[in-house]
């Protein structure tokens, strides 16, 4: 056994071990909670936004996992309309208490990356010119 384990992890019928991907899950659910978050990025090499869909909880997400801390990036895309900063310290707080709370790991970073905005209003105006110049 390795002596370096965290004492929540050994038990008196043995070792648990949680995988990284559990702790992307986790995250990515608690940053989707946040209001004035349209929904997670595609990835950091610049994929297309999935906007909150839950067909893959963890996308937007990269967490680096130790014995006793973890580390998350989340990619995120921001409803227009809200404060960024006041949505970022929402997202951190929310991460860190949720994996701190659900896993027993020490959260030391939440870095939140905004990869673009949601202009709700915009799409479907433009969808309504669309339209009505096809018809013309």
């Amino acid at each position: 056994m390795n002596a370096a384990l965290a004492d929540y992890e050994k038990t008196e019928m043995g070792t648990i071990q949680i995988a990284p991907e559990v702790i992307e899950v986790i995250a990515g659910l608690a940053t989707i909670e946040v209001p004035g978050v349209a929904g997670m990025s595609g990835g950091f090499a610049g994929g297309i936004a999935e906007l909150l869909g839950r067909k893959n909880l963890s996308k937007g997400v990269k967490v680096e996992v130790g014995q006793r801390e973890a580390a998350i990036d989340v990619s995120v895309v921001i409803e227009y309309g809200f404060r960024i900063p006041e949505v970022a310290g929402a997202i951190q707080q929310n991460v860190k208490h949720a994996i701190e709370s659900m896993t027993g790991l020490s959260v030391v970073q939440v870095n939140v990356h905004i990869h673009d905005v949601l202009f709700k209003g915009m799409d479907k105006a433009e969808e309504a010119e669309n339209v009505v110049q096809r018809v013309k």
